[in-house]
């Protein structure tokens, strides 16, 4: 077996490995039952049923493979950063009434951005590049703290949507280097295809 062969077929372990851990979970995360599990079927199922979540957390992890070693170790971190301080600003009842129309806005204008910095092959400075994950993010946190069930437990809902946080940009990192690794292009596509859809929700 080859160098690749062996590098893919490891990448392809982990990511099978990752959802694998997901399925049982996520089996229970269908409507009605996230509040009978203390709200983590809730948490993880969110960001995977929101087209605009994945899309924007996978463009984030895909992103982060052409970053500095800093910024491709801590990434994940920075999103799920993000994620907990919208959810925080949200929970809390600091946001203003009515500000969930634009935050929606937000949301799919992240979207847009995360595919084209995908797309560009942008690299970015660490201390710009962490920051604009955090904010790109923060949005989603909003969306997620506003949909929180409301008899739902907020400890085992914020590990849920934590953990698929986590799981979404890992399994991206690990499908962005298998295509890489075959050909750089296919990464870029995908980034301008994520773009397209971001484009789609802003105006829709």
């Amino acid at each position: 077996m080859t160098q690749r062969s062996r590098v893919s077929s490891r990448s392809l372990a982990i990511a099978g490995a990752m959802a694998a851990g997901l399925v049982a979970p996520l089996a229970l995360a269908h409507p009605g039952h996230g509040v009978e599990h203390g709200g983590l079927a809730a948490g993880l199922m969110h960001p995977w049923l929101g087209l605009d979540h994945l899309l924007a957390m996978a463009a984030i992890g895909l992103w982060s493979l052409g970053q500095g070693a800093a910024m491709r170790r801590f990434t994940p971190l920075m999103a799920l950063a993000g994620m907990l301080a919208g959810a925080g600003l949200a929970l809390s009842g600091a946001l203003p009434a009515g500000a969930l129309p634009g935050v929606e806005g937000g949301i799919a204008l992240s979207v847009l951005i995360a595919g084209v910095m995908v797309a560009a092959l942008m690299r970015l400075p660490a201390a710009l590049g962490g920051g604009l994950v955090i904010a790109l993010m923060t949005m989603h946190g909003i969306a997620h703290g506003a949909e929180m069930p409301a008899a739902a437990s907020l400890v085992a809902y914020v590990v849920g949507f934590s953990a698929s946080t986590l799981a979404i940009t890992m399994l991206a990192r690990v499908l962005g280097g298998w295509l890489a690794s075959r050909e750089q292009r296919l990464v870029r596509a995908l980034g301008a295809a994520i773009a397209v859809c971001g484009g789609v929700l802003a105006l829709s």
